[in-house]
């Protein structure tokens, strides 16, 4: 692969320091997944805003990073071999990381893959029936009168919530100890409050995923993590 500053997408997002990770991202679930990611591993990195506009992910310069035009996506000039690695899909990216540092994804075998396979539940489960409900409940599809959609996806959340809280019963993180899994989920559940969605998958019923959800929260990465990239006022 081309280095950073050759790479279209330096004509429009430059890098201040090419010699260290980009991050081509919004704050969205998917989004802060990375940013939180490289502040509790301590990774050097430049986050560049890039919008859900059409502008911003559709352009030329962002599909030859992702042909996929989603957030987020990275550029490690630092990357296997010491060759620039570029990568899009959040899990791909959190796992990637994990192994580059050595950090958030066990210490044995069995563990590394006990936590990559709760980020497979994530991007299977979780992150796609989430967001389908928050656009039945919040954006355009809250305007349908058919009910059948809605409830859908409330059902299948409240079902992928009973999975996790009775995962976390006698937990604090989903594998036992922190990890990529976490890191993976947690943004999605925080967005229920933003979807309005709360109340309709009955999130006082699941007592463990409160707790957790605030333990995550806490963390000081985080908190660095939700607002990175720092969108204008």
């Amino acid at each position: 692969m081309t280095t950073v500053t050759d790479h279209p997408i330096n004509s429009r997002w430059a890098a201040q320091d090419p010699s260290v990770l980009q991050l081509y991202a919004f704050p969205t679930p998917n989004g802060v997944k990375v940013s939180i990611m490289l502040e509790e591993i301590g990774l050097p990195y430049e986050a560049h805003l890039v919008t859900l506009s059409d502008a911003d992910v559709k352009s030329p310069e962002f599909l030859a990073l992702n042909p996929n035009n989603k957030i987020p996506a990275i550029i490690d000039p630092n990357g296997p071999d010491g060759q620039p690695l570029s990568l899009f899909e959040s899990g791909a990216i959190l796992i990637y990381l994990a192994e580059k540092t050595s950090k958030l994804i066990g210490s044995t075998p069995a563990e590394k893959y006990e936590a990559i396979q709760w980020v497979m539940f994530q991007m299977a489960g979780v992150g796609p029936m989430f967001g389908q409900l928050g656009f039945f409940t919040k954006f355009a599809g809250a305007e349908i009168e058919d009910p059948r959609p809605r409830e859908r996806y409330q059902n299948e959340a409240k079902r992928l919530l009973s999975v996790l809280e009775k995962q976390l019963d006698g937990r604090d993180w989903i594998t036992g100890s922190y990890s990529i899994a976490d890191i993976a989920t947690a943004p999605w559940l925080r967005a229920l409050d933003y979807y309005g969605a709360k109340e309709a998958v009955g999130w006082e019923n699941y007592p463990n995923v409160n707790a957790y959800l605030e333990r995550f929260l806490a963390r000081p990465a985080v908190q660095v993590g939700l607002k990175t990239p720092a969108v204008p006022a």
